[in-house]
């Protein structure tokens, strides 16, 4: 009894801890439901719940929100939200409204494919985000240089930033990124419409 005690205290806490490292985030959640012991022993390794991963799921605005709300992703750090369905500018507000505090440490987010969010979206979003230093809108056609001027003033940490197929902003954006992002390594603007702004105006 005392063996099976100490393997139950012990070594199956150990155990689930280095195998839920290696799990996908639906995986290890699923995990949470297997008994108490394994609940606490997941729950009390903060290290585990650090991404958020909605990357082609639906009804992916209500999630987030469901999610952030949980004191286990208080703190955050990646969310990719990568063509996820039903993520638009009123579940970016949302998550600002009723946890907000959940995205002071995020440092990736992944919009790709997320074609409902404006400038609106990227002004709520980056307000809440100051450590972002990963940011991905890739093939976003309502963005605008709006946009991009929030993401800049917002997120003063950002290295690495994909603005591929934003088609709606101009060299302003472009003039804003090389201005603000001294530190930047990664820039994708590839499948960009680029033209001046006051040749559009």
């Amino acid at each position: 009894m005392a063996a099976e005690a100490i393997w139950n205290k012990e070594t199956v806490p150990k155990v689930m801890k280095i195998v839920s490292t290696r799990l996908q985030q639906r995986d290890l959640i699923t995990l949470l439901l297997v008994n108490p012991s394994i609940h606490h022993t997941l729950l009390s390794h903060p290290s585990l719940w650090l991404v958020l991963d909605f990357h082609e799921m639906s009804n992916a605005g209500d999630r987030l929100v469901s999610a952030l709300s949980l004191p286990r992703y208080r703190n955050v750090k990646h969310i990719n939200l990568e063509f996820a369905q039903d993520i638009e500018d009123k579940q970016l507000e949302n998550v600002k409204s009723k946890c907000g505090d959940s995205l002071l440490d995020l440092e990736i987010l992944n919009l790709n494919g997320c074609q409902r969010i404006s400038d609106k979206g990227i002004e709520v979003v980056t307000n809440t985000c100051p450590k972002l230093k990963v940011f991905s809108i890739y093939w976003n056609v309502r963005v605008t240089d709006v946009g991009i001027t929030h993401l800049v003033k917002n997120c003063r940490f950002v290295v690495d930033l994909n603005l591929s197929g934003c088609k709606n902003i101009t060299d302003k954006s472009l003039h804003l990124v090389a201005d603000n992002y001294q530190e930047l390594e990664s820039l994708n603007i590839t499948r960009l419409d680029i033209f001046s702004q006051s040749a559009r105006d």
